[in-house]
C-alpha cells in the first residue's frame, strides 16, 4: 500500500513468489528514493525538483532503449524489458512526487483522485504487469485498492504532512463540515472533526471493498497477498475509528499482533 514510504504495499513479501521479490524490490527502490527527493531533508523545492527531473530523463532514456550506467536505473531497465512494464507508468509516480513539492492544498475530492491515479495507482499496475493479470476489470479493481490505500495513509499522517505543509483533506469538504486548519493546528478533535473524518474513513472503505474481489479473482499466493494488502488498510481504518478519529493522539500503525488477524482475515 502507498502509505507513507509505500510501508504498507506489499514490497518483496515472503507471501510473494520468488521470482517477482526481485523486480518489486527494485520498484520500491525507484519510488522509494524519488519519494524522498520530495519530502526527506532540507533540499530547496527547486533542487527537489531538479533530482525528479533528472530521474525522468532516466526512464525517457530506457524507453528509448539506451541502457543506463545508474545501478538504480540499469535494474529498472533490466525489469521494464523482461516483464514489458510500462515506462509512463514510473513517469506518472515522478508527477506526483514533483507535485507533492509544488501543491500543498487539494479543492476538491476530484483532485485528490488525480494526485492518487499517479501516486498509488501506477504501483499496483506494475505488480499486475509483473503478474500478467492486466484485463480491465483486473486495472479497475486495482485502481480502487491503490487509491484507496493512498486516502487511508492521509488520513493515518495528517498531522506529519501538516507539520510538511501540507493538507490533503479536500478544502470543499473541510468547509462543509466546519472544520478549518486550525483544527490540524491545534490538534482539535471535536464533533466537526470526527464528522469529516468518519465520512472520510467510510468513503475509503467502500472504495478498498469495491476493488476487493481482485483478491479472489488472482490465483495462490498472488491473490493472497493482495487480501492481506487490502485487510491492513481496513485495519487501519478500524484504528482510526476505534481512536474516535483523533489521529492526532492515537497515529493508526500496524503493529506486530495485527498480522495474525489480517491473515486470518485474508484467508
Amino acid at each position: 500500500m502507498a502509505l507513507g514510504h509505500y510501508e504498507n504495499f506489499p514490497v518483496a513479501s515472503l507471501l510473494l513468489p520468488p521470482k517477482l521479490r526481485e523486480p518489486i524490490s527494485i520498484i520500491y527502490r525507484f519510488a522509494r528514493s524519488a519519494d524522498d527527493f520530495a519530502d526527506e531533508g532540507d533540499d530547496p523545492p527547486a533542487e527537489r525538483l531538479a533530482k525528479l527531473h533528472a530521474y525522468r530523463k532516466g526512464i525517457i532514456s530506457i524507453s528509448q532503449g539506451n541502457t543506463p550506467t545508474d545501478a538504480l536505473f540499469r535494474d529498472l531497465a533490466g525489469i521494464i524489458r523482461e516483464h514489458s512494464l510500462p515506462p509512463q507508468l514510473f513517469a506518472d509516480l515522478l508527477d506526483a512526487f514533483s507535485q507533492d513539492v509544488t501543491k500543498q492544498r487539494y479543492a476538491n475530492f476530484a483532485e485528490l483522485l488525480d494526485y492518487c491515479r499517479r501516486s498509488a495507482n501506477p504501483v499496483g499496475r506494475l505488480l499486475l504487469h509483473l503478474f500478467k493479470r492486466t484485463t480491465d476489470s483486473e486495472l479497475s479493481c486495482s485502481d480502487a485498492i491503490c487509491s484507496a490505500l493512498q486516502l487511508i495513509n492521509f488520513w493515518q499522517d495528517l498531522e506529519l504532512d501538516y507539520a510538511r505543509g501540507r493538507v490533503y483533506l479536500p478544502q470543499d469538504e473541510m468547509a462543509a463540515h466546519g472544520v478549518g486548519e486550525r483544527h490540524l493546528a491545534d490538534k482539535t478533535c471535536d464533533a466537526a472533526w470526527q464528522a469529516l473524518m468518519r465520512y472520510q474513513v467510510e468513503r475509503s472503505r467502500r472504495m478498498i471493498l469495491s476493488g476487493a474481489p481482485l483478491g479472489r479473482a488472482l490465483p495462490g499466493r498472488v491473490g493472497l497477498e493482495i487480501r492481506a494488502t487490502v485487510q491492513g488498510g481496513l485495519r487501519i481504518l478500524e484504528k482510526i475509528e476505534r481512536a474516535g478519529y483523533d489521529v492526532f493522539r492515537r497515529r493508526p500503525v500496524l503493529r506486530a499482533f495485527d498480522w495474525p488477524l489480517m491473515l486470518l482475515r485474508a484467508v
